[in-house]
Parts: structure tokens; C-alpha cells; sequence
């Protein structure tokens, strides 16, 4: 398993939640797993999200769909304030 861990400045909760509710399609086919969304306790203009992926490659190919397809339209993401942060976190090995 591997989780895309995202985090990025938000204009507006509602505004972006509806464009990543759009986007629900494109999570499926790429195969996610599991999604949570958190905003930061002391700064409710920054988003943190999780999706779980069944491999480091799925997660991978999704970050690209993003930084290629999403984040670089302002229409395709709405509610996005600067740039976003995304990496690919695995769990440690066992021991």
C-alpha cells in the first residue's frame, strides 16, 4: 500500500471541496483506496489529504494527473491557493 500525502493553501473549504468531489471519478480509476481530508486545527486555509493506493505506482501516476492536469488550471481547481506539496509515503519494514 502507498498513500499520496497532499497538502496546499485553500481559498475556500466549500469551493474546493466541490471541485475534489468532481474529481471522484478519476480517483476511482486510478484505484484509491481510502481518502481523508484534513484541515490544520490552527489554519483553516490549509488543507492536508490522504489517498491510499494498492502501490507506489498508482500513487505516482495519480501525483502526475494532478500536477499535470489539475493544479496547473486554475479552472480545473478552484480554491487552490499557490502551489501544492505531494509526496508518496510506504510504510516502514517490519522489525
Amino acid at each position: 500500500m502507498a498513500t499520496l500525502h497532499i497538502e496546499h493553501g485553500i481559498t475556500d473549504f466549500g469551493t474546493w471541496k466541490a471541485a475534489f468531489d468532481r474529481f471522484a471519478p478519476k480517483r476511482a480509476e486510478a484505484g484509491v483506496t481510502g481518502c481523508r481530508i484534513h484541515l490544520v486545527a490552527d489554519d483553516p486555509g490549509w488543507i492536508v489529504l490522504q489517498l491510499d493506493f494498492p502501490s507506489v505506482a498508482a500513487a505516482e501516476g495519480f501525483r502526475t494527473f494532478l500536477e499535470t492536469r489539475v493544479w496547473a488550471s486554475p479552472e480545473a481547481a478552484p480554491g487552490l491557493k499557490g502551489s501544492a506539496r505531494a509526496r508518496v509515503l510506504v510504510d516502514p519494514p517490519a522489525g
